[in-house]
Parts: C-alpha cells; structure tokens; sequence
C-alpha cells in the first residue's frame, strides 16, 4: 500500500520476503507455537573468539573515532593480502573500499554505475535485493531464467540473448542464495568469452559464501585477466567468519569504481564501524580453522538435509555445492488442498507449511523463481531433522 507523503521510490519499493517470514514465524512464535525458523541466512555459530577478543582490544584501545571513509589502511591490506593468498589475485590497497556489510558494498557499486533506464542483467534465482536495489538506481532488471534442471546455472548462450544494447551490468552470485550452485572455472570460462565481446559492461561478482564450498573450490571472475578491469568483486565477513551482526562488506574494483564508491559513502554512511573493522583484521588475517570447523559443519547438514528432503515426494531439489540453502522446486502441490487452505503458489506453501507444520520458509517468487522455495539449513541436525518431518507430514495431507 503506498503512502502519498512518500517518495515514490519508496512506494515502489518490496520488503524483503526473507525478513516478512522471519517476522511471521517469531509473531507465530510469540504465541507460545513451537516454530523452527528456516528463513534466514546466518550461520547459527558465534563469532569467533579469537575476533571478539579483538574488538575488545580496540575498544581498550579507545579505536573509535571516525574511520577513513574507504576503511582503515590495516584492513584494507588484510583484504589485499587475502586476496592474494586465497585467490591468487593483485589488488593495490586503493582499490579497496571497506562498507557496511556486502548488500552496502552493492548498493554502492549499483548507484555509482546505472543511470535511468540501464538494463542490469540478474540469472534467477537471485538474492532478494538485487532486483530492488536496481531498482533505487533507477535501473531495469533483465531476467535470465534458470531451472533446477540445470542446476540454476546460466549458459553462454542465455547470457548472450539476454544483451543488449542497453545493458550496463551483469551479476552473478557463485555460491548462490538461494540455489547453493557453484559455477566452475570452464562454466564461468565460456560467459568470459561472452562478456570479452561487450568492453562496456561492467560484471558485479558477489563472492559472500566463497568459504562455503563443499564439492571443487572457489572461483572469482576477477581470476580471468580479460574482464578483471570491469569487475566488482563483493565479499565480506559475516558468513565465512559468523559475523553478520558486525556489519563489514568490501569491494575489490577497478580505481574509478572504488574512488566513485569511496565518494558516495562519504555522503550516506562515511566509514564503517571501527570496532567492526578492527574484528575483521583478525578474521581475514587470523587462523583460518574456524572457518573450515563451520564448514564441515555445514556439509554435514547439506548431507542430512538432502537425504530428509529427497525422502519427501513432489519436491525436485539439486544437490547445492555450496552455502547453506535447499531450493526445491515445488510445483507439484500447486493446485491441492487441506480443507479450507487451498496451495496455488509458493506463497500459498510457505504460509501452509507455517501454520500446519510451523516451519518457516520463503517463497520463490521472492528470489525471482516462483516454483521453488527456500529453506535454510543453517541450524541444528535436531531441528533440521524436526523440521523435515513435520513438513512431510503436512505436505501429505495434501490432496
């Protein structure tokens, strides 16, 4: 519903559908009902010691005065140097702009590049913002379907249709919310000789879950030479190192994107939180253990989540390669019912599986991809093992 006192880029505006199911699930919850929540993106570990004890310091410190708009020069190195340790990429401590959490590192590159009618190019599924922050840029939105046939991945050939003369930008998200897909280095390699045929566009890489792989390793499309001048690389701490409340994201970018991104945070948010920063030097330049320990932890999961959800008739999943998400294709119930509550899409499923199995999940349509829904397994094997079997037992009731 749209406010008149409003600007209409507000009103146009969607909520986020993963944060609307968080809030219905814990209104739900409020009333004493046994809900296990499957919506949101976090890892349900604590930041690490080790970093926490570094916040500390900084705060004993007294590291709390305004920071450089583009970060601290220390963090801004710690990331170039693991860049280079992890990726086997050169980047100069300029080209690095430190934001507050990844979707701002985004929002920035987004509003700094895209005028008025610019096509920005989104595979489906897609994170649930990507479209909206495009659309604050006053941008266009062009869509490449996928399917769980193909593992959500586009082809060369889909991206190069979906090219115009209008297309300003290309996004990609490898490990993907919400489908978990990876692309490999031949995947990635053939829409390379795509985007080598259009100088002009420029390719936002959103790299959040790269620690979170399971099967192959990671690959940035930074790593091929011929776009490296014409990619963002989007990352951060808060899945890889359990910090998504220290809200810290960065950029990797050719100088004019950082230096137009560094001018622009200036005047919205100015440097992100110092004591955040000071965390992050720790997470990037400290053990790495941690990060394999949640890891492993999750692949186990992935494991017990697609054995539960393979046991589950009508729903048609890919075994994900990475993140911590199950994107099942659900088509299969739409049309059926359970007394008065009748399932005609994704939405219609997600609000049944909340009320007759208190399992809260997000639509599809929310990520672009209104067959499937999302269920995040970024929780105990108890409740993972719960939750599958009341969904189940609801689904079945089903006719």
């Amino acid at each position: 519903m749209t406010n008149k006192y409003l600007s209409d880029r507000i009103n146009a505006l969607a909520e986020s559908q993963t944060l609307v199911m968080n809030q219905k699930s814990r209104e739900l919850a409020g009333k004493g009902v046994d809900v296990i929540n499957l919506t949101l993106g976090e890892p349900d570990f604590n930041t690490p010691d080790h970093i926490k004890e570094a916040a500390i310091e900084a705060i004993h410190h007294n590291i709390t005065n305004y920071p450089p708009v583009a970060g601290f020069p220390q963090l801004r190195q710690a990331v170039v140097h693991k860049l280079l340790r992890d990726n086997d990429l050169e980047y100069s401590e300029n080209q690095i702009v430190i934001s507050n959490g990844a979707k701002h590192s985004l929002a920035n590159v987004l509003q700094c590049t895209v005028n008025k009618g610019d096509e920005v190019i989104i595979p489906t599924p897609y994170w649930v913002s990507y479209a909206e922050l495009v659309k604050l840029a006053e941008g266009t939105s062009v869509f490449i379907e996928t399917s769980v046939q193909q593992d959500f991945k586009i082809s060369a050939s889909q991206l190069e249709a979906a090219i115009t003369p209008q297309t300003k930008v290309v996004m990609l998200n490898s490990p993907s919310n919400p489908s978990g897909s990876v692309y490999t280095y031949e995947e990635f390699a053939s829409l390379v000789e795509v985007l080598k045929r259009y100088p002009d566009i420029i390719i936002i890489s959103d790299e959040i879950y790269e620690t979170i792989i399971y099967d192959g390793s990671h690959v940035s499309l930074a790593q091929f030479s011929d776009i490296k001048d014409r990619v963002v690389l989007v990352n951060g701490v808060s899945k890889g190192y359990a910090m998504t409340g220290w809200r810290l994201g960065y950029i990797a970018a050719p100088d004019w994107i950082a230096k137009a991104t560094t001018k622009l945070q200036g005047q919205y948010t100015s440097g992100a939180c110092s004591i955040a920063q000071m965390a992050a030097v720790a997470a990037i330049q400290g053990d790495q253990t941690c990060v394999k320990a949640m890891r492993d932890v999750f692949r186990r999961r992935r494991d017990l989540a697609c054995e539960k959800i393979d046991s589950i008739e009508g729903f048609h999943v890919n075994k994900p390669a990475g993140a911590f998400y199950l994107f099942p294709d659900v088509s299969t119930y739409f049309g059926k019912a359970n007394g008065d509550f009748s399932v005609n899409n994704a939405d219609d499923l997600c609000l049944y599986l909340l009320e007759k199995a208190h399992v809260a999940t997000v639509s599809g349509s929310a990520f672009g991809t209104p067959a499937c829904i999302r269920l995040s397994y970024a929780t105990s094997d108890e409740l993972l093992i719960t939750a599958f079997d009341r969904i189940s037992k609801a689904l079945s009731q089903l006719r």
